[in-house]
């Protein structure tokens, strides 16, 4: 399908697919946009004829999970109404979410119609390699392809030191693409640039990652607010309170997030699968398809502990996550809760049963 009136819309991800989407609503004369930013029932829609503020009361469903975001594609009303209202969005072709903090355990949408979601981790502070795996398997869940980014590169001077923290998170992260850079010096900010190209990418992280100043750096202004990191253990204030999507220069857009010190697991099984695959691969070896990989007879994960090939906290990290993300998912599942419980106290009996016989009568 050619693209007619909307091709001002272009350097923010509109195409032919957007196009046909949108081709009902656009016969009811109201005017495409992607949402900005969201606040309070607000929120500002970039449309072909500037940013318009339009009222979200028909898109904030029950659903969390069907609430209107940062980088949908909305169907806004014409210039005229007041209030104007965002009438509908178009399905989304992905989604970054986590699980919220409620009982009920909801999924929150961060950034939606993501293409690269870009993962900050500082290092003015010790590497947390768990936590980048946690924001791996909801990247990879999401859709996107995830790009971890080693951000104030230039707080390490040691060329040597600065590999061998590349050399462990490409260990952490199977198949991403892991760059240093420094938006104080602007070191690697061209491969970045390039990487994630013209499509849209969401900047992901925890307080003080260095988000913002990212962000400007991409940017090319001062567009977000910037706070310095406490010295005692490099965490920030959150200067980034809302979600906003920022066009870049040369074209496609950055979705700028506010730090995230929790970040649950939502359904994300794929997504941990993804961010394990070597041991994945390995438990299809295991003489029992269902092996817990912990004392079971010929499991080949364990094996491969033992002989050196997998680290022991690599499989504590994957059990971990594993663990969290059957949890949640049971939450809202009664029988499949029920089944895991069952599952586990067998497991675990089978567990204590096989270390008994491996101690011998007399311990």
């Amino acid at each position: 399908m050619q693209l007619s009136s909307s091709h001002a819309l272009l350097p923010l991800g509109w195409d032919s697919h957007w196009e046909a989407e949108f081709a009902p609503y656009a016969r009811q004369g109201l005017l495409p946009g992607r949402v900005v930013r969201v606040d309070r029932g607000q929120c500002d829609v970039l449309t072909a004829d500037g940013v318009v503020r339009a009222d979200t009361e028909f898109v904030v469903p029950r659903d969390p999970m069907k609430v209107v975001c940062t980088g949908d594609w909305v169907a806004v009303d014409p210039e005229g109404g007041d209030p104007r209202y965002v009438r509908a969005y178009l399905p989304r072709r992905t989604a970054f979410v986590r699980s919220t903090s409620s009982k009920r355990s909801d999924g929150q949408i961060l950034a939606a119609n993501v293409d690269h979601a870009v993962v900050a981790v500082s290092l003015a502070v010790e590497l947390d390699l768990g936590r980048v795996e946690r924001f791996l398997a909801l990247a990879w869940e999401s859709g996107a392809q995830p790009v971890v980014v080693l951000a104030k590169a230039d707080l390490v001077p040691d060329p040597a030191t600065l590999a061998h923290l590349v050399q462990d998170v490409e260990t952490t992260a199977p198949g991403v693409p892991v760059l240093t850079v420094s938006a104080l010096h602007g070191d690697g900010l061209d491969v970045l640039r390039a990487l994630i190209g013209t499509g849209t990418a969401v900047l992901l992280g925890q307080s003080g990652a260095g988000k913002s100043t990212l962000a400007n750096a991409l940017v090319g202004t001062d567009v977000m607010d910037v706070q310095a990191a406490r010295d005692v253990d490099g965490k920030g204030r959150h200067t980034t309170t809302t979600r906003n999507l920022l066009p870049l220069p040369g074209g496609g857009v950055l979705i700028d997030t506010p730090g995230l010190r929790g970040v649950g697991l939502y359904d994300a099984e794929s997504g941990v699968g993804q961010v394990f695959s070597e041991i994945e691969e390995l438990a299809a070896r295991c003489r029992f398809h269902d092996c817990s990989h912990a004392a079971e007879p010929g499991c080949a994960v364990t094996a491969a502990v033992d002989s050196g090939e997998l680290p022991v906290r690599r499989l504590e990290s994957y059990r971990k996550l594993v663990r969290e993300n059957q949890w949640i998912v049971a939450k809202t599942d009664a029988r499949l809760r029920a089944e895991l419980r069952k599952d586990w106290k067998r497991k675990g009996a089978e567990g204590r049963a096989a270390m008994r016989a491996k101690k011998g009568p007399w311990t």
